[in-house]
């Protein structure tokens, strides 16, 4: 089928991408799905870090790709052996697919599935094949999920069917900001009530983040980031204190106000100042997590003796260390409940045409999560 899909075919573009405009909305065509494979409809889309890191050649990928991995829609086409789906139904896409059979899907851990690590490396599907095309050849995949297009195929390993109530445009959050920034705070920091976190960067992960531990009953909350708004959303939100991180005396401040530094620190923003930050601001005996994903040359040295003494610890956390199907219907009916209110986190919504224009200000920072929306 012929379909209108967001394609880059080259990285690394200069800003702003309004004018460079790196991704091109082309008629592509669009293959069937295959042997455990679904087609889709997307209605909504967020514009996620993890996109832009491709665009500007962070995270490099093999070009052309379709873009676009946070997404809802609903089912419309099943491929040969799905059959735990059915045509209409409401499904949220999860951009590492599980094989559920590999060693880390046995032990209970398919966010770090080896296929499908292998799969989105190679710009595929878990199965190994592409179903995009045009005139112009084969495209690549985004991390099994090329979502910012009409339609897509997808394995069925990606998708995790959702409440029909639940409106797109909040649905799609949940595939990427709300597992990666909740599932970091529940699954890999194990926050319990009482407990004293800090977030540092405050985008829609880091914000989720924030969501999380307030859910989580944490007692004490620190938020960081560059930009005053996002730090005042963030004190709307449930955060006890805000800091700008541009402060010089930032971590001193930090620590004076916090008696020492917090319990578990998560670092968001995929930076080594970002992580330095973190790691600073962690108390004696503390936990420090990163859930950013900085270019992948980005090293960081840590202090032997200070990790030792202090017995720090260190984690990365990857979609949250989510187990999908368990844990979007759990934070999803937080939210319904009024307990989650990710919805605070949408910028605003979008046309398919309107994305470059989109990424810019993603990159600017003026933005927290906006959603590309399919009639």
């Amino acid at each position: 089928m012929k379909i209108r899909a967001a394609v880059l075919r080259e990285m690394g573009l200069p800003a702003p991408y309004a004018v460079s405009k790196p991704l091109s909305v082309e008629m592509v065509e669009l293959a069937p799905p295959g042997q455990g494979e679904v087609l889709v409809k997307i209605r909504a889309a967020g514009l996620c870090h993890s996109d832009l890191s491709v665009i500007n050649s962070d995270r490099p990928r093999p070009m052309p790709m379709a873009l676009g991995h946070e997404a809802a829609g609903v089912v419309e086409a099943l491929g040969e052996g799905v059959n735990d789906l059915a045509v209409g139904d409401h499904v949220v896409m999860v951009f590492v697919p599980s094989c559920g059979h590999c060693p880390t899907c046995a032990e209970g851990r398919p966010a770090l599935c080896e296929p499908g690590a292998v799969a989105n490396g190679a710009g595929t599907l878990l199965s190994g094949s592409r179903r995009i095309s045009n005139d112009l050849g084969v495209v690549n995949h985004h991390l099994g999920c090329s979502a910012f297009a009409e339609y897509a195929t997808v394995s069925r390993r990606s998708l995790v069917k959702v409440d029909r109530d639940l409106p797109f445009e909040h649905a799609a959050l949940f595939g990427c900001a709300v597992l990666t920034g909740v599932g970091a705070v529940v699954n890999t920091g194990r926050v319990q009530a009482g407990a004293s976190v800090a977030v540092v960067g405050l985008g829609g992960v880091g914000l989720a983040a924030l969501l999380g531990a307030r859910a989580a009953g944490a007692r004490e909350i620190v938020a960081i980031d560059l930009s005053p708004e996002k730090r005042a959303l963030a004190l709307e939100l449930g955060a006890t204190h805000a800091f700008d991180a541009a402060d010089a005396d930032c971590v001193d401040a930090v620590r004076a106000a916090t008696k020492g530094g917090l319990e578990t620190v998560f670092e968001m923003a995929g930076s080594i100042r970002a992580f330095d930050t973190a790691y600073r601001i962690t108390r004696r005996g503390g936990t420090t997590i990163t859930a950013g994903l900085p270019p992948p040359t980005a090293t960081f040295a840590l202090p032997m003796v200070n990790l030792v003494a202090e017995e720090r610890t260190v984690k990365g956390s990857y979609i949250g260390t989510c187990v999908p199907v368990r844990d979007l219907p759990r934070y999803i009916a937080l939210f319904q409940r009024g307990r989650l209110p990710v919805d605070r986190l949408m910028s605003g919504t979008i046309r398919l045409d309107e994305i470059n224009e989109g990424f810019d200000r993603l990159a600017q920072g003026t933005v927290v999560r906006q959603i590309v929306c399919f009639d």
